[in-house]
């Protein structure tokens, strides 16, 4: 009877160390893939040279719609594609801007050498 009794005492507490169970959760990391809309919307405002801003954007929207539905392969497409129409647009832009100030310098430069020879025959 005594003996029954501690048996039936052991049976809510562990007899040794039993084996260890661990578990494994592999957590991948999000992708960021950047969409680059806020500077295609600059572009779009700024340099839309050819139409290159707004294609940018349009690329960009696509990119970050293709984010919400998680294909990253297809947002990192269209995000590549809007990157390098950014960089088409905003060279071109740059160029543009550089050329316009170049020429009206020189158109200045000429107007102001026409009127020094101008004045200068007034006198002789």
């Amino acid at each position: 009877m005594i003996k029954r009794d501690q048996e039936m005492a052991n049976w809510g507490t562990p007899q040794g160390p039993g084996p260890v169970v661990s578990t494994v959760v592999n957590i991948q990391p999000e992708m960021a893939v950047p969409d680059h809309i806020v500077w295609s919307l600059f572009n779009t405002i700024y340099f839309n040279i050819c139409c290159l801003g707004f294609v940018a954007l349009a690329y960009s929207v696509k990119s970050r719609d293709r984010k919400m539905v998680n294909d990253m392969i297809g947002a990192q497409s269209y995000a590549s594609t809007a990157k390098s129409l950014n960089i088409a647009a905003l060279v071109l832009g740059i160029l543009g801007t550089i050329g316009s100030i170049v020429l009206v310098v020189l158109q200045a430069v000429t107007i102001a050498a026409a009127v020094a020879r101008q004045n200068h025959r007034g006198y002789s």
